[in-house]
């Protein structure tokens, strides 16, 4: 562990099941429930989970991922029931592209290539 780097992430998600199965299926996402309203996810590039909530989620935070591929991962986010909500851009450095999950969560992905 390293002070100041960022060590995990937590969001909220509606439907745990749902959201298990989004980010397994697009981005090969590993999982271990704890208790039926919590469940840990790892295998991406940091540790982090999902708490289930009943509550309308707002977003605060924009995690970016990382995909050498572009257009493969923007289609396998919709075969998996995501949202493109804002199509690939380039920006200095690279391109990317922002998506919602299942339970409205925002993300982006990029590449440098």
């Amino acid at each position: 562990m390293y002070n100041n780097h960022i060590d995990y992430i937590e969001f909220k998600a509606t439907d745990l099941s749902l959201i298990k199965d989004f980010y397994r299926s697009t981005f090969g996402w590993k999982f271990t429930d704890y208790g039926p309203s919590y469940t840990s996810f790892s295998a991406s590039g940091v540790s982090g989970g999902f708490e289930k909530t009943e509550d309308a989620i707002v977003n605060g935070v924009l995690v970016v991922l990382y995909h050498k591929d572009l257009k493969t991962v923007k289609l396998r986010v919709l075969e998996n029931g995501g949202e493109i909500v804002e199509d690939i851009f380039s920006f200095p450095g690279g391109k990317r592209f922002h998506f919602k999950d299942p339970s409205g969560n925002e993300l982006a992905v990029w590449s440098d290539k």
